[in-house]
């Protein structure tokens, strides 16, 4: 049987433990990923012990008290803290979703967070996110249209027209859908992923565009959108209860359709 082991500077191990105050009633440890690209040092986990009772209930109250009052080496992203940015993205306790949105009280035992899997990590908890918003950029995701609006309105749409398109524009790419598909993970160099592909068919589907064969040309390809094999991570990762699964399933469907 074959072994495979991790490169000497991959792998990960135990780093420093910050105690909770003796006075702390209710305490829970985060053990988080640290990882600096400055010190030579191999990624380690540190563990931080809070008094819960002194800590907001999110994740995120906890990852910015430990940065606040604990060590302020501890780099992650984060903005709106009402899960509208998209910016604390991150693995937590084994699932990619929102820090902001992420209850302590819904992980049993120590809260493990991780940055975004299967992407190259900037420093800590901030993964890099350059390919996956040049992917975005690809499928231009703007209102395209050759016939001029109307002078003095708005290019109107009737209420079904509008319905279409819920379920797509509340995405606001943080990309644990697509961090979270293993055919991202083997080829992501090429597949576009659940979070761009969601956000193709938004524009596929917007009654007002008028370049839906232009954009079902670009997305023709053995890699861009066939690559996805309905595994349905995605939609069950979306911290925003969306179902990027079934928008490609359409985007599929329709190149059928126009086939035949």
């Amino acid at each position: 049987m074959a072994e495979f082991t991790l490169p000497a500077n991959s792998k990960v191990g135990t780093g420093k433990t910050w105690t909770a105050p003796r006075d702390a009633a209710r305490t829970r440890g985060f053990k988080v990923y640290r990882w600096n690209p400055d010190d030579g040092q191999n990624p380690r986990i540190d563990t931080y012990e809070l008094d819960l009772d002194q800590c907001g209930p999110m994740v995120l109250d906890a990852l910015i008290k430990i940065k606040n009052e604990v060590d302020p080496t501890l780099t992650f992203r984060r903005s709106c803290r009402e899960g509208i940015c998209g910016s604390c993205a991150m693995n937590i306790d084994g699932t990619n979703t929102l820090a902001c949105l992420k209850p302590i009280e819904e992980v049993k035992g120590a809260v493990k967070i991780y940055p975004l899997p299967h992407m190259a990590v900037v420093k800590d908890l901030v993964p890099d996110l350059t390919q996956a918003y040049a992917q975005y950029r690809s499928i231009e995701p703007w209102l395209q249209a050759d016939t001029p609006p109307p002078p003095d309105a708005e290019r109107l749409q009737s209420k079904e027209e509008r319905a279409r398109l819920d379920g797509m524009w509340e995405c606001i790419l943080c990309f644990c859908c697509t961090t979270s598909c293993p055919s991202y993970w083997w080829n992501g160099d090429r597949y576009l992923g659940p979070a761009v592909l969601l956000a193709a068919y938004r524009w596929i589907a917007d009654s007002r565009d008028e370049r839906t064969g232009d954009r079902l040309d670009a997305l023709e390809d053995p890699f861009k959108l066939y690559r996805c094999h309905t595994i349905m991570n995605c939609t069950q990762t979306c911290p925003k209860g969306l179902n990027p699964a079934k928008a490609i399933g359409k985007i599929k469907q329709l190149m059928i359709e126009r086939q035949v």
